[in-house]
């Protein structure tokens, strides 16, 4: 688990990479609880907690993160 003071130490880079990270972690996490395999349904909401510090800090920053949705 990492803390908004974690994060804002990570260089932009580095940054986008655990973005990338906590997003294909969240999509796993809500994979495995739609085919019921999920026995620890609290790391959902940690997952998206997670992710939800890390976009904050790289909005703070003014960092353009991509996101992974096809228009």
């Amino acid at each position: 688990m990492s803390t908004g003071a974690d994060l804002r130490e990570l260089d932009e880079s580095a940054l986008t990479k655990k973005i990338a990270e906590q997003r294909r972690e969240l999509f796993g996490l809500r994979f495995s609880h739609a085919t019921g395999e999920l026995e620890n349904t609290a790391a959902l909401r940690s997952a998206k907690r997670e992710l939800a510090r890390a976009l904050t800090v790289a909005r703070e920053r003014g960092i353009t993160v991509p996101t992974n949705q096809k228009s």
